[in-house]
């Protein structure tokens, strides 16, 4: 039986980079997936929608629901929940991957893009997690997986995009919090890193580009870790901030070499908030 049998996991921002990794690597092992963004229609720069990620998990032989979604809106967000979980008879795992970047200071970044940050990142994970609760609460393999990093309180992580770190800072700080509220419940709940940088398009059209995207790996490695994390079924795990590399090494993986975005000789970069 493959780890996710009977499993129904909710994924936003699910139709593209890692949470469309994530959504086919769950739908690999048995997982039923809701794919919840906001592209339900192509975009002329970016490759995936809602749509065509379902289509691709239905051609594995799985079970896909796509839902136009905008995290913002918390009512929405509570219906399509409930939607989900009506179609399918539940939701067992959630996972807030949507989010927003910008790597600007206080003095130059626009007031209207801080709160874009801070209501796709920070809040979504509130709203999110709040709306899907009653039906977590039901699952006896309940997960809540974000994808926010280890709290580093090094100085040089705020001192030119404090905005942007305070935003991922505050899903970690609820995730740690939410562990013990749910602990009650039986319920997991984790965050989830990238050892190094990975190749998506908030690479290549917010941070350095193509480049740089040649020095970090595939969305397949963060996808792989959420698996390996949302696979328990028990509360062995949560309240942890957890890094890719670090939990495929804790479950037997040592070739990590196919995970890379090119082959090439130049170093692979760590991502943002590890020293």
């Amino acid at each position: 039986m493959s780890r996710l049998t009977d499993r129904t996991v909710f994924i936003t921002g699910g139709s593209r980079g890692i949470g469309r990794a994530i959504a086919l690597a769950c739908a690999h092992e048995g997982a039923r997936v809701v794919i919840a963004a906001k592209s339900d229609t192509p975009h002329p720069k970016l490759p995936g929608t809602i749509h065509t990620v379902a289509d691709e998990i239905r051609q594995l032989g799985g079970e896909a629901l796509p839902l136009v979604l905008d995290v913002r809106d918390e009512s929405m967000v509570k219906a399509r929940i409930d939607e989900a979980a009506d179609h399918f008879g539940g939701i067992d795992m959630l996972v807030n991957n949507a989010g927003a970047i910008r790597l600007q200071g206080v003095e130059n970044l626009k007031v209207s893009r801080y709160d874009l940050m801070h209501q796709v990142n920070a809040r979504a994970v509130f709203a999110c997690s709040q709306a899907a609760l009653p039906w977590l609460k039901q699952s006896p393999q309940a997960h809540v997986l974000s994808l926010s990093p280890p709290l580093n309180l090094n100085p040089k992580w705020f001192a030119q995009y404090g905005a942007y770190t305070t935003t991922k800072y505050a899903m970690t700080m609820l995730t740690i919090g939410m562990a013990e509220e749910f602990r009650r419940f039986g319920i997991s709940v984790n965050a989830l890193w990238p050892k190094t940088l990975i190749a998506t398009a908030a690479i290549e059209f917010e941070v350095g580009g193509k480049a740089m995207m040649e020095q970090g790996r595939k969305p397949d490695i963060m996808a792989d870790a959420a698996v390996s994390i949302l696979s328990r079924s028990d509360q062995s795990l949560t309240g942890q901030a957890l890094i890719d590399e670090e939990v495929l090494r804790q479950a037997g993986v040592t070739d990590f070499d196919h995970y890379r975005y090119a082959q090439t000789d130049k170093p692979l970069l760590p991502d943002l908030f590890l020293d």
